[in-house]
């Protein structure tokens, strides 16, 4: 059952002067019995307590250097927890029936109503090689580019975090448990045909959380200490109602309390956690990513600013319409990539090749707030301009830096349509040494944008992945703080 405790817990150090006071009190009272013998077990159990808590007050490398037991001295194997790294935290991967995932994954060619997914989700979910990129990139590091489709997460994290180093066989020795529901993949075959009820695109979660709420873990704890990833924008799985859009899934029971890993999240829910669209780099080792990171810090920008994106028709006063023609107009200080259709589908050449040669990068809404080339851009070294905070400032604060200032510029968009300002008169406000500073900052975040191709994570640097997984057991570990127990 869930409780909550009203009291602080004792701190381990008032614990421990209790008892040092405690044993003092005792040997004075024994020794006013003159008793040499007992006066001599008393000294020799004092030696033993004092010895105790000094070892205890050891940092823990300390601790396993100079008291180690012989099962210590093993190497870390892949799947198994490393103390050194991982302290108390341990990872639980539910075996769900294969229908939640792999089993979604086989029916490839059925995912969507237009074409076959199978090679999007080909190389474990990175998709085919970016073929196209030669004498845009760095030759050796091509391979480390993907076609890699914004809607694969769920594929992503679940081979992750099998090959992580805090993962543990053992349920009972468990701090957070999580969940391998391709939820997304599940969702996406039924969003886009009226054939489809809205039992069909209920169907699969339904059934998650049947199979969930029967493991004596989550039960424990209400799903408090559950986590999955769900591999669309949260607004996908907020159907309120039978003849709205998408899945009712964060809406049912069971789902509450679930820390749920999402491209987009709703900013005023707790359990929601927006993480990194996924995009086409995949660095293959530490090399790769400082490589890249002084590629584009000495890349020569020939363009103030690019816009890449298509316009919404359906949409009245279209915003991206705005840009797409405010930027043709700036001709001399920005370039455009036109995505209408699917020409920009996955990332392109052109798209990288924009970004890679502009100083900022406009960023408005997408079909909902967020929108992949966020991280496109960034990842090329550019700058974003952005319109509305949600789409990223109220998003992604683990990846992010906290201050907007230091790597993006925000325009007021309502200034832009009455005519009292332009992006380049906005942009051109900025010092060379302001521009520099916001690009190094955007430099220095790009490991924490980007997912790795090793299953086990780079040498020393931290992914999206690994920003990730540290913070939902950094949110179990404040839950804990709070007073949440589970019995």
């Amino acid at each position: 059952m869930l409780s909550i405790s009203k009291n602080p817990k004792t701190p381990p150090e008032l614990d421990r002067k209790s008892s040092f006071y405690s044993t003092n009190s005792v040997i004075h009272h024994s020794l006013t019995l003159h008793h040499p013998r007992i006066c001599l077990l008393l000294f020799i159990f004092s030696l033993q307590i004092l010895l105790f808590f000094t070892i205890r007050s050891f940092p823990l490398s300390l601790r396993r250097h100079y008291f180690t037991s012989p099962s210590s001295t093993l190497q870390h194997q892949p799947g198994l927890p490393d103390d050194d790294h991982c302290g108390t935290d341990r990872i639980f991967v539910y075996e769900l029936p294969t229908t939640f995932n792999h089993g979604i994954m086989q029916q490839c060619d059925d995912l969507n109503p237009w074409s076959s997914r199978c090679d999007a989700l080909a190389n474990d979910g990175f998709g085919p090689p970016f073929a196209g990129i030669e004498g845009i990139v760095p030759e050796n590091l091509a391979p480390a580019w993907f076609r890699t489709d914004q809607f694969v997460s769920e594929i992503v994290f679940h081979n992750r975090i099998l090959k992580h180093r805090c993962r543990t066989l053992e349920a009972e020795t468990a701090t957070a448990f999580y969940i391998p529901f391709y939820a997304g993949l599940a969702l996406g075959k039924y969003l886009w045909s009226s054939d489809y009820s809205s039992k069909d695109r209920d169907r699969h979660c339904q059934m998650m959380l049947e199979w969930v709420q029967d493991q004596s873990y989550y039960t424990r704890s209400y799903g408090w200490d559950h986590f999955m990833t769900m591999g669309r924008i949260t607004w996908d799985f907020r159907r309120s109602k039978d003849e709205d859009w998408g899945s009712s899934c964060i809406y049912m029971a069971g789902m509450r309390n679930i820390t749920r890993l999402l491209i987009e999240r709703n900013p005023w829910d707790y359990f929601d956690v927006g993480v990194p669209y996924p995009t086409g780099f995949h660095p293959r080792s530490d090399s790769d990513v400082l490589q890249w990171q002084e590629y584009v810090r000495n890349r020569n920008r020939t363009t103030l600013f690019c816009f890449a994106g298509a316009t919404r028709g359906s949409i009245k006063n279209d915003f991206r319409g705005l840009l797409l023609s405010h930027c043709k107009n700036e001709s001399d200080s920005c370039r455009v990539v036109d995505c209408g259709g699917s020409r920009c589908s996955n990332g392109t050449s052109a798209i990288l090749e924009t970004f890679l040669d502009s100083e900022f990068c406009l960023q408005p809404r997408g079909d909902s707030f967020t929108r992949r080339s966020i991280f496109d851009c960034m990842v090329a070294g550019s700058i974003p301009v952005f319109f509305w905070h949600r789409t990223a400032y109220y998003q992604y604060e683990w990846f992010l830096p906290g201050e907007p200032e230091s790597y993006s510029v925000f325009i007021d968009r309502n200034e832009l349509k009455n005519g009292s300002t332009s992006v380049r008169g906005v942009l051109e406000t900025f010092s060379r040494e302001e521009v520099r500073k916001m690009r190094e900052k955007v430099i220095d975040y790009i490991p924490k944008l980007v997912y790795a191709k090793p299953q086990e994570g780079l040498e020393t640097i931290k992914d999206a992945f690994d920003v990730a997984i540290d913070g939902v057991l950094r949110r179990f570990n404040e839950q804990e703080e709070w007073g949440f127990k589970w019995k």
